[in-house]
């Protein structure tokens, strides 16, 4: 009969643990003798997280304006969070890859809903006064965001469409990097120059970036969902997921963007450009850079209208 106390099991399981990493138990039994008691704001590091936002100006609704998107980028962290897990799984599971792809979702669903908080909670005379003291600074410059796409989608759909015929998967990624959509929104129109704002992104994330696109090459979401089972690739719950997802990043969320800005830059307070000089409608709007993460799961009608009337 097991007369094994629960503190018992705990124990030897404890001592297998150890055992296993070459440690003795004892040591890191007296080491809790000694630690402190784990709290709410030691765990979360509520003082260090509320000592982040830090004025550029004097005027209040530029808090909100930062805490905000450091919203945002822990948003996109957790993202990245679930993206990795499902990209670096072998062979995983269609209910895991749904449920994946699920929270991932409610995550951007989170972030589309959330531009009120920006659209409405800040003083269109007071958005137009610090902003020009972020200058030139944009939201363009979120690396996270664009781990996020080279992690969901073959390279080729963040190409600028009018390069794509001359660029595929033996195209250095040196290369191909100079032809991502976005290097159009940071470059002069007329010269083709690099503007301060992407030569200080590149500066910054460059090397970083030619790795992920390495990295996720063979195991970007898309790539993980063509690995699947044919009948898996059929399932419906996972593709409404996979459209769900990419309409949701790819449209839903820009336009909820797009709509925020307006409000303010095209107020007639300002000079009506973007804090980086970009040409931001174009940049931004879904119908001219045509961002769409999974093209084969979508019809052609959709395709060709791809956002249109929002």
């Amino acid at each position: 009969m097991n007369t094994k106390t629960n503190s018992e099991e705990i124990l030897e399981a404890l001592e297998q643990k150890f055992d296993a990493i070459n440690q003795k138990i004892e040591t890191h039994l007296e080491g809790l003798l000694w630690s402190k008691p784990i709290t709410y704001w030691d765990y979360i590091q509520t003082d260090a997280l509320l000592n982040l936002q830090t004025q550029r100006t004097v005027l209040p609704d530029e808090m909100v304006f930062i805490m905000y998107h450091q919203v945002n980028e822990l948003l996109f962290k957790m993202i990245l969070w679930e993206i990795n897990q499902l990209c670096h799984i072998d062979k995983p599971k269609t209910d895991f890859f749904t449920e994946k792809l699920r929270r991932i979702s409610r995550y951007f669903d989170m972030l589309t809903t959330s531009f009120d908080i920006m659209g409405d909670g800040m003083e269109v005379e007071q958005y137009m006064k610090f902003r020009n003291t972020l200058t030139p600074a944009s939201g363009f410059q979120s690396a996270q965001y664009r781990f996020i796409e080279f992690s969901s989608t073959d390279l080729i759909n963040l190409i600028d469409y009018r390069f794509r015929a001359s660029i595929d998967r033996n195209t250095p990624y040196s290369h191909a990097f100079e032809h991502l959509y976005w290097q159009a929104a940071g470059k002069d129109h007329k010269t083709g120059e690099k503007s301060f704002l992407i030569l200080e992104f590149e500066r910054k994330y460059r090397e970083e970036f030619l790795r992920y696109m390495e990295e996720y090459n063979t195991i970007n979401i898309w790539q993980k969902f063509k690995q699947l089972p044919d009948a898996d690739q059929k399932d419906r719950e996972l593709v409404n997921a996979m459209r769900h997802y990419d309409y949701t990043v790819n449209v839903t969320w820009v336009m909820g963007h797009l709509n925020a800005a307006k409000k303010y830059i095209d107020s007639g307070k300002g000079s009506g450009e973007a804090t980086g000089g970009s040409d931001w409608k174009k940049y931004m709007h879904p119908k001219y850079q045509r961002r769409i993460f999974f093209p084969e799961l979508w019809s052609e009608e959709e395709l060709k209208n791809w956002g249109e009337g929002v």
